[in-house]
């Protein structure tokens, strides 16, 4: 190699510049154009070191920021695979919050199924002493004399009180009730004076109204016929629950419960079995006893069960 050619480069090497000498061949076919441009000078050698290194980290960056992303957009994917598994999972189609079950119709129960059931109510129970009246009217169905009546139910104590209202109307004008043979007929008011108050109440609610007739239901927990009062006091409790004379028999125990008071308050008094595996008469207090004197009765709620 030629030696000045070596010093020249060793010259570069070390910072030592050379403008008047090139090192490479002048172009043949225009000896005085640019096709190589003079060597640069260290702060042209410097702004070109700048600028390869920015472009060298400009493109580790650029691979760094790629892999991140693709990175970013894996777990991303994998992620929400993994969530749209687990919506699909849970119940159908990704993204789709599954729809609750829905429960087939339930028919209602039938006024036949209702009382025939028993309700949870206390037997310690002391309500309010507050009443509603039922709202409505159900109008008197035959020809004979006719009573009115209001229905109260005693707030608070979680009956239907359109129930028992029902209940009322329908027993007291069967014809095996005081209505037998059209001599009474029966009619729910709801405003206006009536001939009596068949109120539904808490044991002790009853118990208070009935002490207002000198009357003491709470031995037995019973009803009563407050006469001092306008009220006929049902017990809620035993309307609920019955008695042990009725077991589980609670449609027979309930209508004998509203012809029993109603009839106390239409003038009849106690009475009694006479004759064994006869129906008591509705008028036996059939929810403390239906032997008496060692004559065993069968459960009757009516006043006329033969019609």
């Amino acid at each position: 190699m030629d030696v000045d050619l070596i010093d020249r480069l060793d010259d570069v090497d070390r910072g030592i510049d050379h403008p008047s000498t090139p090192l490479n061949p002048v172009d043949p076919i225009n000896p005085d154009s640019d096709a190589e441009a003079p060597a640069p000078t260290k702060s042209a050698k410097g702004r070109a070191f700048t600028g390869i290194a920015a472009a060298a980290v400009t493109t580790v960056l650029a691979v760094v920021v790629a892999g991140q992303v693709t990175d970013d957009g894996s777990d991303d994917t994998a992620r929400t695979e993994s969530q749209s598994e687990r919506s699909t999972q849970a119940g159908g189609a990704a993204g789709v919050v599954p729809s609750p079950s829905v429960p087939a119709d339930v028919k209602p129960l039938s006024y036949d199924e209702k009382m025939a059931a028993k309700y949870p109510l206390a037997a310690d129970l002391k309500g309010s002493g507050k009443f509603d009246a039922v709202p409505g009217v159900d109008k008197a169905p035959g020809k004979g004399r006719k009573y009115t009546y209001r229905v109260d139910v005693e707030q608070g104590m979680g009956l239907d009180g359109g129930l028992f209202a029902q209940a009322v109307q329908k027993t007291l004008n069967d014809n095996r009730s005081w209505a037998h043979n059209g001599a009474r007929t029966f009619e729910r008011i709801y405003s206006g004076r009536p001939d009596f108050v068949i109120t539904l109440a808490s044991p002790g609610t009853t118990a208070f109204w009935c002490d207002k007739s000198g009357l003491d239901t709470t031995q037995d927990n019973v009803s009563c016929n407050s006469t001092a009062t306008e009220r006929v006091m049902i017990n809620a409790y035993r309307w609920a629950q019955g008695s042990q004379t009725y077991g589980d028999q609670m449609y027979l125990y309930r209508q004998m419960l509203i012809n029993h008071e109603v009839g106390h308050r239409l003038g009849y008094g106690h009475e009694t079995c006479d004759k064994d595996g006869d129906l008591a008469p509705v008028m036996q207090q059939q929810t403390k006893f239906l032997v008496f004197k060692g004559i065993h009765c069968r459960p009757n709620p009516w006043a006329y069960p033969g019609s």
